[in-house]
């Protein structure tokens, strides 16, 4: 694939429009471009990706929103087809309905940095779970001391306590995400790292196993460690736990930077913690615009295992060389990439079944073959670590948002633009290993991400920012998008955190967030429950 393709380019497209009251109905046009096609409101520039004759050959299409065409290219059989929704009652599709709205921190740390903030992002993996009847989260409160919960489920009271350790700086990145080892019944937490050395904390064997007989004390989660029990893990960003089907826990993180950074995996076995390496590269070449970028980094939507202990993988590349973009003020993500490993992230293979990677050994890399799934260019503010689950039968379900053509072939200011323009899309891959992509036709007026759930007949709950909640039922083919709540009563900041493990076990949705405020001032952080219909 031509992975300098420009999506968003249409020909003379003959196009089907219907669209019901209170659902859009998606309507494909298909046209082959002959020749240097162009879309009126294009620049010449955005035709760099057309300049070969396999790339005019392009098979593209045009989707109809609300009356409004969105260009999608569709380069070759494993990029994202754009399904065609049919119309389908609103009542038939998943509901939800608000439970309870506890408060667990009246005074939490507040400060916005990188558009977030420090106790809600959308990679913490995770900020708040659930593990044998008890759930638990954790956040920084006004001191900036870390601070560890635990409740009884349904509805027992928060206990809380704090470990010895202060946040180090105002770094939105600098976030907590808790990790579970059923093998032994630890709760760990990685928390406050932006290209640093991590803090980690390992609690007591069975604190989390025999949770109803042991006291909720610092004592027991343990002394703060900068290493893993001794692993030396160097500077890393974004650490992320994963249990394995043999309830081995492993640990996702980034190591370098944004642009010019790779991911690496270490694994707990339940008495020591080991290094597997390095599985994605940061060289290669990738070019647009007449620039080529030598580095970059690659972003994950999540690491997910699903059936048959298939570790799933969604992402997307962010180039270093800026020159790349139409405009300096965008952001240079470009692609949606996936790939799997059948041997818990020792190879990874394309959606084909490519082996395309080896971890300590050839990394996959933006020049692997077969990865892009969905083809975009670098000029739409497409955001990274948005997010990702696996359905019932093993497939993946990705969440993606951007700028769409229909506003702007070029944003110039990622930040402002995305608040005004960008939209969230649902992307899907069959047993075949097709993908299907449909917008979700709820404005996300935020800059930032959304999270998606499945309950246990695979239907979809996304929790756009706010904690608003859109649903699609399987039924439909997930196409039937409603927006369920719309974040009434919570004055939520903007990203929220899912607590994904209650959802499997309980068929309760959690969402953890915090109260918007202004400068510095402290605010509530809180927990909202929903039961699902």
């Amino acid at each position: 694939m031509n992975r300098r393709r420009i999506s968003g380019a249409t020909g003379n497209n003959f196009i089907m429009r219907g669209v019901s009251h209170a659902h859009v109905w998606f309507a494909i046009a298909w046209s082959f471009s002959g020749g240097q096609t162009r879309h009126p409101g294009m620049k010449e520039s955005a035709m760099i990706g057309f300049r070969t004759s396999a790339t005019r050959r392009a098979l593209t299409a045009s989707i109809l929103v609300a009356g409004l065409a969105i260009p999608v290219t569709v380069a070759t059989a494993s990029s994202a087809q754009t399904a065609a929704a049919p119309a389908v009652n609103a009542a038939v599709g998943p509901t939800v309905t608000r439970l309870a709205d506890t408060e667990l921190d009246p005074r939490a740390l507040y400060f916005v940095s990188y558009d977030g903030l420090v106790n809600n992002a959308s990679y913490q993996q995770d900020g708040i779970l659930t593990f044998g009847g008890y759930q638990y989260a954790a956040w920084y409160t006004s001191s900036r001391r870390v601070v560890v919960a635990r409740r009884q489920l349904p509805s027992g009271a928060w206990q809380t306590l704090q470990l010895a350790h202060s946040l180090t700086t105002n770094d939105s990145h600098n976030s907590i995400s808790l990790g579970v080892s059923p093998s032994d019944g630890r709760l760990h937490v990685a928390m406050d790292t932006h290209d640093s050395r991590v803090f980690y904390v390992k609690s007591e064997a069975g604190l989390l196993t025999d949770a109803g007989s042991r006291n909720w004390t610092a004592t027991a989660l343990g002394a703060v460690q900068r290493t893993l029990d001794g692993l030396e893990l160097g500077a890393i960003t974004y650490p992320q736990f994963a249990i394995t089907p043999e309830r081995r826990l492993q640990l996702s993180y980034r190591t370098g930077g944004s642009g010019n950074g790779t991911n690496e995996l270490v694994e707990y076995d339940g008495s020591t913690w080991r290094r597997l390496g390095r599985w994605s590269s940061a060289t290669g070449n990738w070019t647009q615009h007449g620039a080529t970028s030598t580095r970059r980094n690659m972003y994950l939507h999540g690491l997910t295992y699903g059936l048959n202990g298939r570790l799933h993988a969604a992402f997307t590349w962010r180039e270093q060389n800026a020159a790349v973009m139409c405009n300096r003020g965008g952001l240079s993500n470009h692609d949606t990439g996936y790939v799997y490993s059948d041997d818990r992230g020792r190879t990874w293979r394309n959606n084909a079944g490519q082996q395309v990677g080896t971890t300590n050994g050839t990394l996959v890399s933006v020049t692997s073959p077969g990865h892009v799934v969905d083809a975009l260019n670098a000029d739409h503010a497409l955001i990274n670590q948005e997010s990702q689950t696996v359905d019932s039968t093993g497939q993946p379900h990705v969440i993606i948002s951007y700028v769409p053509g229909r506003f702007t072939q070029c944003v110039t200011n990622f930040t402002s633009q995305r608040r005004s323009y960008a939209r969230a899309f649902h992307l899907v891959r069959n047993a075949q290993g097709a993908w299907r992509k449909v917008e979700i036709p709820v404005a996300l007026n935020a800059f930032g991400r959304s999270q998606i759930v499945l309950d246990r007949a695979d239907n979809a709950y996304v929790v756009l920012p706010y904690g608003r909640i859109v649903t699609a039922s399987k039924a439909s083919g997930w196409t039937d998008w409603t927006l369920r709540f719309d974040g009434s009563g919570l004055n939520a900041f903007g990203e929220v955190v899912v607590d994904r493990s209650r959802m499997a076990t309980d068929g309760i949705l959690s969402i953890l967030y915090q109260r918007r405020s202004s400068g510095t001032t402290p605010s509530s952080i809180r927990v909202v429950d929903f039961s699902l219909g």
